[in-house]
This record gives structure tokens, sequence and C-alpha cells, in this order.
């Protein structure tokens, strides 16, 4: 259980904090209630005023207005403290045209919200240790770090051209663009992330080759100068995606580049072995951020309540930690679920033998019997 605060304690902390809540389609609304549950025990137990707003994103939002985010919902989570998001999409809204589909709404609200950086975490929890693809020497030894990616930039977002040459083939240009206010941005949020975690953060580029890549590496030393707690390396992309699941353990933040943390953050989250326990947010100016688990919506078993709701509950554990300074309260969190694990408790994407099946709503409860 987690400890009071005396009275002294919760007068001197007590928050109050709007937050935006998006359930969601299909069986994300299942999810993102068990997670306000777990936000209401904590704001009880420490002493905070939690306040909710919904707002309409993705297929729901389709539904209801015919826009995947309409501007009014927007200005919901552009109004809050931080949104909470379930999951968006479905198979009843893939046949629509592209500006109009789920997926939309949500490049929308990150640009909206002028989120730049998406934070993916990459966690074993010991007790999950046989579902990871990697040698169990490997794991072993822990793993247990987050990557911050550029969101906004890079060559997802540079100039594309395909043209013909004279000699009649066709020749495709994408260009790289990054430029040092934008690498700035997003390389002090990897030091702040650090600063808050064990202190270590890499750089992956490839400045080997890449002239963005050498500019990132200038910006990042002179930004390295004003984090002399925080131990600074680098990697080129290639060896960092064989560290990865050669030594996971070595890492505890890693930034980089648009690209690069797009391939590396999906291979990190596969060596954990489970989508269902994996929370993301999405960070730009300021402490506001978009949390949300970085699986799908889940139709096959929507309104069953067996979705597994602990990667949306660790989302609002991210929330607390960087969003809102509640570092305590994200460790009660997340000491709930591994106590959970700790007693055999799972949903059925993570059964194994021995353990016992829960459906959502009953994780649900008992994540909140350990808070």
């Amino acid at each position: 259980m987690s400890r009071p605060y005396n009275s002294n304690e919760r007068e001197n902390r007590t928050m109050q904090k709007n937050i935006t809540l998006i359930y969601g389609d299909c069986s994300s609304p299942e999810i993102v209630t068990q997670a306000v549950r777990v936000l209401d025990k904590i704001a009880a137990r420490h002493g905070h005023t939690f306040t909710y707003t919904r707002a309409y994103m993705g297929g729901e939002a389709i539904d209801r207005f015919g826009d995947p985010l309409p501007a009014s919902e927007l200005e919901k989570c552009k109004s809050s403290d931080s949104v909470l998001l379930g999951a968006i999409g479905g198979p009843k809204w893939e046949g629509l045209p592209g500006d109009q589909r789920p997926e939309k709404g949500l490049l929308r609200l990150r640009a909206g919200m002028g989120l730049y950086a998406n934070n993916r975490p990459a966690k074993i929890w010991p007790q999950l240790a046989p579902a990871s693809p990697l040698k169990p020497e490997i794991v072993a030894q822990g793993i247990d770090f987050i990557i911050v990616r550029e969101l906004i930039g890079g060559v997802y977002f540079g100039s594309h051209e395909t043209h013909t040459l004279a000699s009649g083939e066709k020749q495709a240009i994408d260009s790289m663009p990054y430029s040092e206010h934008e690498i700035e941005r997003i390389g002090r949020i990897g030091f702040e992330t650090a600063r808050k975690r064990r202190k270590k953060l890499c750089c992956v580029d490839k400045a080997n080759v890449l002239d963005t890549s050498r500019l990132w590496r200038s910006v990042m030393h002179r930004l390295q100068a004003e984090y002399p707690d925080v131990e600074y390396s680098e990697l080129f992309v290639d060896n960092c995606a064989m560290q990865i699941v050669k030594n996971p353990a070595q890492f505890d933040v890693i930034v980089t580049e648009n690209m690069f943390g797009d391939i590396l953050s999906d291979e990190a989250s596969m060596i954990t072995g489970s989508i269902g326990m994996i929370p993301s947010s999405s960070l730009g100016d300021g402490t506001r951020g978009l949390y949300e688990p970085i699986h799908g919506s889940a139709p096959d078993i929507a309104g069953k309540d067996i979705v597994n709701p602990t990667a949306c509950i660790l989302s609002a554990a991210m929330m607390l930690r960087y969003s809102f300074g509640m570092a305590e309260e994200a460790d009660a969190i997340e000491t709930a679920v591994n106590k959970v694990l700790d007693k055999g408790l799972r949903t059925a994407d993570n059964m194994s033998e021995g353990c016992t099946c829960l459906g959502c709503t009953a994780m649900g409860d008992a994540i909140l019997a350990e808070i």
C-alpha cells in the first residue's frame, strides 16, 4: 500500500488538474474507464483534484460529427492540462476517404496540440519475461528504457518528389530537413526525461553519413553543457538496432530523429513480449501531453470485458510523472501493477500456465486493491 501523506504534505502538494479524456473506439472505452478509476483513487489518496472533460476523436467523432476531430474537440484538448487517449479506428471506418478516417484525427490532434516528441517506453516486467523473444540471460539483465522520438520533422515531413530522368528512368527524392531549433527542443526533452529516470541519455544518429545527423550532434553537444548531471553518449543507428537486442539493459533514454525513432521504437516494443503493457506519450512545449497505449482498439473483443487495461493505466501513470510532476503517485501505480503480476493475475493476452485469467474490469479491481 502507498504511504499516506500527513496533513502538511497534503496541503503543500495538493494539485488540481483538468484531464481531457478521449475514450476512443471499439474496446477502447473499457480501458479508459479503468484508467480513470485508478486516477480517481490516486487523487483521493494523495489529496489531488482531477476533473475530466470528454472529447471525441476518431470513429466516435465521425459517427457523432462527421469529422474525425472537430475544432470544438481539439479546443477541449488544448485547454486541458493533459489528454488521456484510448485507441481509435476499426473496421467500421476503413472504407472512408483518407482525410476522413479516424487516424487523420490523431495526426490533427498532435499538430493542433503542438506535440513534437513521442516517448515510447520499453520495459519488461520480470513476471512476463518468458514472453520476450530474447534469450533468457539477456532478459535477466533487465529491459527498462524509453525512446524519445522527434515526431513532426525529418524525412517524413520533408519534400517528396518523383520525376523522370532524360534516360526515361524514374527517380524519387525524399529530403530530410532538420533545423537547429527542432533538434534543440527534442534534445532538451531527452535530457529532461533522463533527469527523471537514471540520468543516462544516448543520442542515436548516422553522423558518419548524414549532414542532418552531424547537425544533431552539434546541437546535442551544446545542450550537454546544460546537463552535467546526465551521462551523455552517442551511437550510430545500425549499432543501436543491434545493441537493443544484444544488451538492452545498457539503455536508459534514447533520443533520435523521426524515421530512426519510428523503426527503433517498434523493435523495442517487440522485445518486451507484450504490447498490452506498453504506454506512450507525445509532448511539446510546456507540460501538457497526449498519453495513450501503443496497441490498437481491438474491435474483435469489444464489449466482452476481456481487453487488457494495463497499458492505458500505465499511460495515466506516465501523465502523472511527466506532465504533472507526480513521481510518487506514478510509482504507486507502477508498483500496484507489479504486485498484481506477482500474484499471477493476468488478462487473456498475457495468460500463462499457473496464472489466473481476469477480465478488464477485474484487472482494474486488482490494480486498485494494491494502490
